[in-house]
């Protein structure tokens, strides 16, 4: 798919970040050809970026930069962790791993911030673990289904080590007390001493570009709407500055509203349109210059 895929019709907003200009004014693309597997999937190891696995959605969009911004580029990185036996989370089925959504979630994304915005995207994101040594080249980590997160004491170190020295981890699609529970007790691991507290909807991340006034939820495809009972949660641990280290979205499955947004025009309209993307856009601009 071609980088002619027509622009989200998010409301137009001004911002700095190397002259970051936001806007947007068409529709997106959608298919009716039905619904496309997005569990978990095996990617050998050393596969390095998001681009060489095949997309499991409706195709995945593709952009160059110019020469001279081949490495002066923001880069989606995901985190690649082994994932412990699959138990069941009460009335949920299997909780997902580190593939979750791959790789359409992180191409569109980065699509998404290239099309509407002057901040150049690198193209094929990027996988990689815990210990890597490129992983401080990467301020932005992406962890999917933190529920399934399992660390080796070397990747508790490294993780530490990376959030404490700058680094910002993003979680979502994680669901329930079990899964909540799971990661905070990762979390007392690889950060001792901090503690997740919920993000006020006052806070200026919610502001710094698109006005969010609530925390919505954004379900999976399959489901198609709010899930009864559930409460949206938007998780944050603190450093001693007051930087937002790492962001849990609870209850909510953000990154399905970036891979599915070809499949279902009502899903594109009232999840990514509306909540999956200007969060995401929010989230990676308040973390960026913060």
């Amino acid at each position: 798919m071609s980088a002619s895929r027509p622009r989200l019709s998010l409301r137009s907003a001004a911002l700095l970040l190397a002259g970051l200009i936001v806007g947007g004014t068409m529709l997106a693309q959608w298919d009716t050809g039905g619904f496309r597997g997005g569990g978990r999937i095996y990617v050998p190891e050393g596969t390095k970026t998001a681009r060489e696995i095949p997309t499991r959605s409706t195709g995945t969009p593709e952009w160059t930069n110019p020469a001279a911004f081949q490495a002066d580029v923001f880069t989606f990185a995901r985190l690649r962790y082994d994932t412990a036996p699959r138990p069941l989370i009460r009335g949920r089925g299997f909780r997902g791993g580190w593939t979750t959504d791959l790789p359409d979630a992180d191409l569109n994304l980065s699509y998404r911030l290239q099309q509407m915005t002057s901040l150049k995207v690198d193209p094929n994101c990027r996988l990689i673990r815990a210990t890597d040594p490129d992983l401080a080249n990467y301020p932005f980590l992406f962890a999917a289904a933190p529920g399934a997160l399992t660390l080796t004491p070397e990747e508790v170190v490294a993780l530490r080590n990376y959030l404490r020295n700058g680094g910002f981890m993003l979680m979502t699609d994680y669901w329930g007390d079990e899964a909540e529970a799971h990661v905070d007790q990762m979390f007392r691991e690889i950060l001792p001493g901090s503690h997740f507290e919920e993000l006020p909807i006052e806070h200026p991340l919610y502001r710094c570009i698109f006005e969010i006034r609530q925390k919505a939820q954004v379900p999976n495809i399959h489901v198609g709407m709010k899930i009864p009972g559930t409460v949206i949660h938007h998780r944050v641990i603190f450093d001693d500055k007051g930087r937002i280290m790492v962001i849990g979205l609870l209850n909510s499955d953000d990154s399905d509203g970036w891979e599915r947004e070809g499949e279902n025009h009502d899903y594109f309209k009232n999840y990514s349109e509306k909540i999956a993307y200007p969060l995401a856009i929010n989230i990676i601009f308040y973390a960026m210059t913060h």
